[in-house]
């Protein structure tokens, strides 16, 4: 797929290891990845740069992944969300606030990860054709 530009993902992670295992999944899948640890870490980046997709596990500290992703639809509403958990009875919670987000659960293949980015990415393309 011949792409004007590369695509841009805000990863908010709380889980350090998680976190850099799935910036570097993204990364090497050809994706320019800023990653924070946490959900309030995230919202400067979303008020000054511009992002494709926000990537978010859900639950974190001080504010899980339905805030930011709401924080998202407010300062970036061009911002695609997947949400990423660990927790069955959250992705529920997921889906009723936020039906256009895709959930993926974990575990998960990288694989899976990347498939699913380039899902979202892919309807994006052809939205604006």
């Amino acid at each position: 797929m011949n792409q004007s530009h590369t695509f841009r993902i805000l990863l908010a992670e709380d889980e350090d290891a998680m976190r850099s295992y799935l910036a570097r999944a993204l990364e090497n899948a050809g994706y320019d990845v800023v990653a924070v640890d946490r959900g309030t870490a995230a919202i400067p980046h979303l008020e000054t740069e511009h992002f494709d997709l926000l990537l978010s596990d859900i639950v974190m500290p001080e504010m899980d992944g339905i805030e930011l992703a709401q924080k998202c639809n407010e300062l970036s509403p061009h911002t695609k969300v997947m949400f990423i958990t660990g927790f069955a009875a959250v992705t529920l919670k997921a889906s009723r606030e936020q039906p256009q987000a895709k959930v993926l659960s974990k575990p998960f293949h990288l694989r899976d990860l990347v498939l699913e980015v380039e899902r979202i990415f892919d309807d994006q393309a052809q939205a604006t054709l």
